[in-house]
């Protein structure tokens, strides 16, 4: 089996590209429609500048849309103009003038795997900084930015936990703030507080009527109190912050740092970044393997058409997104690890396009 590129390789590679452009384009437009129509009493209401708008927030919100459903624009196209050529009996033709079907696939597969490449590069290099301008938008003009996390534990640095009741982002503040530090298995001191102002000039923290008790190995313990004080520890605003948006920020190393310095500190929240980091690399090869499964169900003539081959690849390719966030409600609710549990659909329909693939025409 040669791989020199025929005809007939540039003919599907062009029908490939030419269809997921096109179809991407129209699916962009309509989205874009139907977003603003949802958000433009935000927009009128906060007064968001038109700049904004068209710069910061589609111009960014384009990229992340792109990637998030880029492997169900490659299904449904793939669906779509290898169904016509089923129809119009040009599988059988390129079949009968003795390519095999393996040698067949080698466009498509070549055709995915760029856009899979051109997904990834979106993921580690263009999305995070997008991202950025996009969620600072959302949330100054779309989303109230008033949250309320409750029940804060962080190791901040070994032998040194914090614990908080509860942070207000409204003022930046954490309400029953708790410090200790602890030595060879015992407590050395303990810095309570009724309240800790973030200051963002000094990137220190105003703690309000608190109570700093020194624990000696003698009988005698130190314990000072006063109305304010200023402390610098290993813990800053941005910390309350991280959930699921915070994480599509930061690039690759960033995002690699992240998870390291939340599993130091114990952190509940490095789900977020866990995701984040797996859904980077499984969401672009998902486009290959929905690849194999829309070319092995669409290259059969069928009675029903490219309408009913339609049907059943809008059907699976929705099917695959509904399971990928399953997925990550096990991650969620401690169920499975996150490596396994964010793979876990590309390796069922992995299986699914292997089976297909073997029952496809030869």
């Amino acid at each position: 089996m040669t791989l020199k590129p025929k005809k007939i390789d540039w003919y599907i590679f062009k029908k490939f590209i030419t269809t997921f452009v096109m179809a991407l384009l129209l699916i962009i437009l309509l989205v874009i429609v139907f977003d603003i129509n949802e958000k433009i009493d935000d927009f009128v209401e906060k007064e968001a500048p038109l700049k904004a708008i068209i710069f910061d927030y589609y111009l960014n919100f384009i990229p992340y849309f792109i990637n998030m459903y880029s492997p169900m624009f490659v299904f449904i196209t793939v669906i779509f103009f290898t169904s016509r050529m089923a129809a119009n009996s040009e599988i059988i033709a390129i079949l009968s003038g003795g390519v095999s079907f393996h040698r067949m696939m080698v466009p498509y597969l070549v055709a995915s795997m760029m856009i899979a490449l051109f997904s990834l590069g979106l993921n580690l290099y263009v999305i995070p900084s997008s991202n950025v301008k996009r969620l600072a938008f959302e949330n100054q003009y779309v989303k109230s930015k008033n949250t309320m996390v409750r029940n804060v534990h962080y190791q901040i640095a070994p032998g040194q936990f914090v614990f908080v009741e509860s942070f207000s982002s409204w003022n930046n503040t954490a309400y029953k703030f708790t410090l200790e530090t602890i030595e060879d298995n015992r407590i050395v001191s303990k810095l309570s507080a009724e309240s800790a102002a973030w200051d963002s000039t000094n990137a220190s923290w105003k703690l309000r009527k608190y109570f700093l008790r020194n624990y000696t190995e003698g009988l005698e313990d130190k314990v000072i109190s006063g109305a304010t004080i200023d402390t610098t520890i290993a813990l800053t605003v941005d910390d309350f912050y991280r959930n699921s948006q915070t994480v599509q920020k930061l690039g690759f190393d960033d995002l690699g740092a992240l998870i390291k310095t939340q599993k130091m500190r114990g952190d509940s929240n490095i789900i977020y970044a866990q995701i984040e980091a797996h859904n980077r690399f499984a969401m672009p090869l998902s486009a290959v393997i929905l690849t194999i499964i829309g070319v092995a169900l669409s290259s059969r003539k069928k009675r029903g058409g490219i309408g009913w081959n339609l049907a059943i690849g809008i059907a699976l390719a929705f099917s695959y997104i509904l399971f990928q966030r399953f997925s990550q409600m096990f991650v969620m609710t401690d169920v499975l690890p996150p490596f396994i549990a964010i793979w876990i659909p590309n390796l069922l329909f992995a299986i699914i396009a292997a089976i297909l693939y073997r029952m496809s025409p030869k």
